[in-house]
């Protein structure tokens, strides 16, 4: 619950802004995290004309389907598959992971990458394969995973690597990926880690005016008055309104420590294609532990997500808005979901039916 002082703040910064605001602005919130606090907070509509758009910064929602096709195929094996909860109704052309769980699979929820380290240390006759989804934020805990099933010899241990690295992702999105932006909001989780002047190419490359921004609506509204300041002064950069937690450097330690465990490589992204650099894959060191070079996995099918109705893609890249899919909340629900942004925690299209829906924000 916030204090009176924090909504005082938020009130007089929301009056900041829609007094800057006169015309049509564009901005991203590229963190899932950010479009589930906007929608959470009821901002949209206060902060009109502003366009507030998603873009690619839920990592489930971002997972290819030739991915999503893999790991279903683990869980066909012989394997015991470990995954957070939010990759278990990834719906996918050949079903789910809940659904070959029903049919018998050995899929097991877990609450940290180590708890799947315990569990072949449990299973020593059985290969535990953990899917590996994330940003920078969830990478280092990976990377301590598999260096403690190395220690502790653990022969049966691997990791399905579908870890991606934002800032190629940026690049890719403001070299014509995305609609036209007059600003961004940066996510604050990543920038913990890789720092706020890892991403100056933002304004120095492309000249879009950007702020790395919290989590709670006084944080959200700083972020944007910062960027709404820079437009209107026609001065772009990239300013740290997260100075608390987020340092110029990020964190050296957690950036050593993926560093020494994972390689970059090419990897494909739901909604923007295939994108050099941005995939983290383990060194040679560890390629023991490596899935992918240890099961006999299909070939992703590259062109399927062209052919789907679903249009998550299009939401990731800022291209829609959520209810502008023809099956947002119709044939597509959390109960019935098409794609995983209504699957996911920080997909965009959940944080829409389950805020601004009810609250007629948008039409039902």
């Amino acid at each position: 619950m916030q204090t009176s002082a924090e909504l005082l703040q938020a009130q007089r910064l929301l009056e900041l802004i829609r007094k800057r605001v006169s015309g049509p602005l564009v901005i991203m919130e590229v963190c899932g995290t950010h479009t589930t606090a906007v929608s959470r907070y009821g901002l949209r509509p206060l902060l009109e004309p502003l366009r507030l758009l998603s873009g690619p910064g839920c990592p489930v929602c971002v997972t290819s389907p030739g991915d999503l096709e893999r790991m279903i195929a683990l869980a066909g094996s012989d394997a015991v598959v470990a995954t957070f909860g939010d990759l278990l109704r990834l719906p996918g052309s050949g079903g789910s992971l809940e659904q070959a769980q029903a049919d018998g699979a050995e899929v097991r929820v877990v609450y940290s990458p180590l708890d799947a380290v315990r569990l072949a240390a449990d299973k020593r006759d059985r290969p535990v394969v953990f899917l590996g989804v994330g940003f920078e934020t969830t990478a280092p805990g990976l990377a301590l995973a598999v260096k403690q099933a190395a220690k502790e010899g653990l022969d049966n241990f691997y990791l399905y690597s579908c870890l991606k690295t934002i800032v190629p992702a940026l690049n890719a999105l403001l070299a014509g990926n995305s609609p036209e932006l007059d600003g961004m909001l940066l996510p604050g989780h990543v920038s913990c880690v890789i720092g706020r002047q890892a991403q100056d190419f933002v304004a120095s490359v492309h000249g879009v005016p950007a702020a790395v921004a919290g989590f709670t609506e006084s944080d959200i509204l700083l972020g944007l008055a910062a960027v709404i300041l820079m437009i209107e002064k026609e001065e772009p950069g990239v300013v740290n309104a997260y100075p608390r937690v987020v340092r110029e450097e990020g964190n050296v330690l957690a950036q050593s420590l993926l560093s020494e465990v994972f390689g970059t490589a090419d990897a494909e992204w739901r909604g923007l294609g295939s994108i050099p650099g941005s995939g983290l894959t383990l060194r040679p060191e560890f390629a023991r532990h490596d899935a992918a070079l240890h099961f006999n996995l299909p070939e992703p099918q590259t062109a399927q997500e062209a052919t789907e109705p679903c249009r998550c893609g299009d939401v990731l890249r800022g291209a829609i808005l959520p209810p502008e899919c023809a099956l947002f909340a119709g044939r597509c629900t959390p109960l019935s979901p098409f794609g995983p942004c209504m699957v996911s925690s920080e997909g965009a299209c959940a944080a829409y039916y389950r805020y601004e829906r009810k609250k007629g924000a948008i039409p039902a």
